[in-house]
């Protein structure tokens, strides 16, 4: 997981446009050292519950998540894996509901958040 460790702009989500994903901030993802996390787009903001795993050779992470969409109550699952040292890759599933495939990069200071 460590090399997953730190936060990465969501750049494409198969169930959303960019737009979507950056209606109210820069759509991320973030892992950190203590096996936690957060998540947030749309209007999505979610906290990770990960686990190290590993995903056709590369380094990743499998995660529960649970959080808040326009003020209900949401959860899920999902999996990130590192494509390259520029790239993760992975899918987000809601609890009964939507799920989407994502694609991240590191964030950089004109994102306006701190990348890994």
């Amino acid at each position: 997981m460590a090399p997953l460790i730190g936060r990465w702009r969501i750049v494409e989500m198969s169930g959303w446009d960019r737009d979507a994903i950056d209606l109210t901030d820069p759509g991320f993802i973030e892992f950190t050292g203590d096996g936690t996390g957060q998540l947030g787009f749309i209007a999505v903001r979610g906290w990770l519950d990960c686990r190290p795993a590993e995903r056709d050779g590369q380094a990743g992470v499998d995660f529960t998540w649970e959080g808040v969409d326009e003020g209900d109550q949401v959860s899920g699952r999902g999996w990130a894996a590192l494509v390259d040292h520029a790239t993760i890759e992975g899918h987000l599933y809601f609890h009964l509901g939507d799920d989407s495939s994502f694609w991240a990069e590191p964030f950089n200071h004109a994102d306006g958040l701190d990348g890994p």
